[in-house]
């Protein structure tokens, strides 16, 4: 007698990681069946913003040295680094490090 194959179906869940371990184990052509077109996107991540920081050429060398010896690009370094000032700022209302402040002199000038 021969085994019937059971029709497997699409998990009904919006788990990331639940997905992940399905399709790891499963094939998308197997369910075309199922499928439908989405005309529009699902998924939509905002727009960055980019912003331009002048070092001196000490300061670059210095920076590139440190993502080199992370293993990464020099602009992660710093994105890790503005990320943990904004972090620590949100906790206590206002910046932790008051030399990053710009000085009221500097302030004026600009």
């Amino acid at each position: 007698m021969e085994k019937t194959i059971k029709s497997q179906r699409l998990p009904k869940t919006d788990s990331i990681e639940e997905l992940a371990r399905f399709w790891d184990t499963h094939d998308l052509t197997d369910f075309e069946q199922d499928l439908e077109e989405v005309p529009e996107p699902v998924f939509v991540r905002a727009r960055a913003k980019s912003i331009s920081i002048e070092l001196q050429p000490t300061e670059a060398e210095h920076l590139k040295k440190i993502a080199r010896s992370k293993g990464v690009k020099e602009t992660t370094v710093v994105r890790q680094w503005i990320l943990q000032g904004l972090h620590q700022s949100s906790y206590t209302g206002r910046p932790h490090n008051k030399a990053m402040q710009p000085s009221a002199q500097r302030a004026r000038r600009g």
